[in-house]
């Protein structure tokens, strides 16, 4: 059986029965849910991820794309093709535009406390800071390149930015003054580069590419390459869940786990178009930009679930809702 049969057969909704414990009760009370963008449909759909079923659909402006949990059941969703950004809350079912101007907003990185949000605007060359509680953009840092993917440690010290989809500089921030991102430095990575993130501690940075089948780790401290990986087909896109990293491939249709020193622990198919890939509650979400579906993977990296969203999904993430 080759990959596309496999996930022919495997199309078949499948009921979250493997859920964690801690999945199964929800935390403080609350429905944990995926949020995931129907971006053909200008809407999100609510997905229940103790059931696997669908909750409600949010109708948002056009062209919802990325979407990044910023705050306790709040999410912040760019509008890269309308130039505008909105706020998702899971508890109201509200939508909320953020005030400000946005040229193509692309990908979104928040502080642990809930308040600020840094959000890449591609057009205009800039992070542009995101005051979550007033619904709107407060500063806005040049950063010399059309800002894509980024990635913020966990302290919220850094943050690096890819200046592009296929990045030949990677823009590093400091975050000394939360609410005035300064541009420190950049860093030229070993090939063109696409996603990044930090790992949990905070130590190490991992930095995907855009134009080949390779994965670099950066020391977070001196921004130097420690170790390239081997990864499938660009570009590649990177989330971590505790001692474990999960790397997908949309055009490969697969999903690798590493362990957090680059080795290759299993590989597993996903649908093709599979790029973006989010963590929380003890899973893994990556939908399908080409097949309009979402799917669910262990903490061990096993799809258990694969759900028909919408025509086409970008990007999805995990809030709580009450």
């Amino acid at each position: 059986m080759d990959r596309r049969d496999f996930l022919a057969a495997a199309a078949a909704p499948v009921l979250l029965s493997f859920a964690p414990p801690a999945l199964a009760r929800g935390q403080g009370g609350g429905t944990p849910v995926a949020l995931v963008t129907a971006d053909l449909e200008a809407k999100i759909v609510v997905v229940d991820l103790r059931t696997g079923r669908v909750l409600r659909h949010l109708a948002t402006q056009a062209w919802p794309r990325s979407i990044e949990q910023v705050a306790d059941g709040v999410a912040l969703v760019a509008h890269t093709e309308i130039g505008a950004l909105s706020l998702a809350y899971a508890a109201t079912n509200a939508i909320e535009t953020v005030t400000g101007q946005f040229g193509e907003p692309r990908y979104t990185a928040a502080r642990r406390d809930g308040r600020l949000a840094y959000v890449t605007d591609s057009a205009r060359n800039e992070i542009v800071v995101v005051d979550v509680p007033r619904l709107r953009a407060i500063f806005r840092t040049p950063v010399g390149g059309p800002a894509r993917h980024l990635g913020i440690d966990r302290s919220g010290r850094r943050l690096w930015v890819a200046l592009g989809t296929k990045a030949r500089e990677i823009a590093v921030l400091a975050l000394d003054d939360p609410a005035r991102p300064k541009l420190i430095g950049t860093i030229k990575p070993p090939f063109l580069a696409h996603d990044i993130g930090f790992t949990p501690g905070g130590r190490r940075v991992w930095v995907t590419s855009g134009d080949r089948g390779r994965i670099a780790i950066y020391a977070a401290a001196t921004g130097r390459v420690v170790r390239t990986l081997a990864a499938d087909a660009p570009p590649q896109h990177v989330t971590f869940l505790d001692d474990r990293a999960f790397v997908t491939s949309g055009d490969d249709a697969s999903l690798r786990l590493h362990a957090l020193d680059g080795r290759l622990l299993r590989s597993a198919p996903v649908p093709v178009g599979s790029y973006n890939v989010q963590q929380g509650w003890g899973r893994i979400l990556t939908p399908s930009l080409d097949k309009g579906t979402l799917c669910v993977v262990t903490a061990g990296g096993v799809p258990i679930e694969q759900l028909s969203i919408a025509r086409s999904s970008h990007d999805a993430c995990f809030v709580m809702s009450r």
